[in-house]
């Protein structure tokens, strides 16, 4: 990636010319799955609603106004592997950002790609998501390079451990378009919570 050039998927304003930390916190507590997305600061930056009534197929990436900028899907009929994300809450194709996919059926490890809307050949992913959520962490790559544009650990703190939330701190790199990461995180969870259910 060019520095100074801007990977912009969702929209401009969130671009920033040096390194974004956020911080995702599981609110347990509720009904449906509800995360908020802060900075370093503890200023709210997006809110993560899940919906009880789509049998939680679908999650809606907001904005600290409220204002819905994401919709993601799963995409019934391709088993649990395939998750579409539209503008706003749309649901159109036209309206499509990105889709991800598993690289395989049968990973110890999670691994995802990101085929942008534009790629409809996906000959070639856009980015790639590497996980281990035993390990709590994940990378996100540009392509099938080695250039790493997003990281997430998991953040243990005072809070955490008293309300049983799951707290994880993601760093954007610069230029990085970081609505973008947090919806691939999102879909990375709901993979995991896929995973854990068939498990149990």
């Amino acid at each position: 990636m060019p520095k100074g050039n801007p990977t912009v998927i969702i929209n401009p304003q969130y671009c920033a010319p040096h390194n974004i930390d956020l911080a995702i916190v599981r609110k347990v507590m509720t009904l449906g799955d509800n995360f908020t997305v802060t900075n370093v600061n503890g200023k709210v930056v997006f809110n993560l609603k899940g919906s009880l009534m789509s049998l939680h197929d679908n999650r809606v990436l907001l904005d600290a106004a409220g204002k819905p900028i994401v919709t993601i899907r799963r995409k019934v009929m391709t088993g649990h592997d395939r998750w579409q994300a539209f503008r706003g809450e749309s649901m159109e194709m036209k309206d499509l950002i990105f889709s991800v996919k598993r690289s395989s059926m049968f990973q110890l490890k999670t691994k995802l790609d990101v085929f942008l809307a534009d790629n409809t050949k996906e000959k070639v992913c856009d980015f790639k998501v590497k996980g281990s959520w035993f390990e709590k962490s994940c990378v996100v790559y540009a392509g099938e390079s080695l250039t790493i544009v997003a990281q997430m650990h998991k953040k243990h703190t005072v809070q955490s451990i008293a309300f049983g939330k799951d707290n994880f701190m993601v760093t954007v790199y610069p230029d990085i378009d970081y609505a973008f990461i947090v919806a691939l995180i999102l879909i990375l969870d709901e993979i995991n919570q896929d995973k854990r259910q068939a498990q149990n």
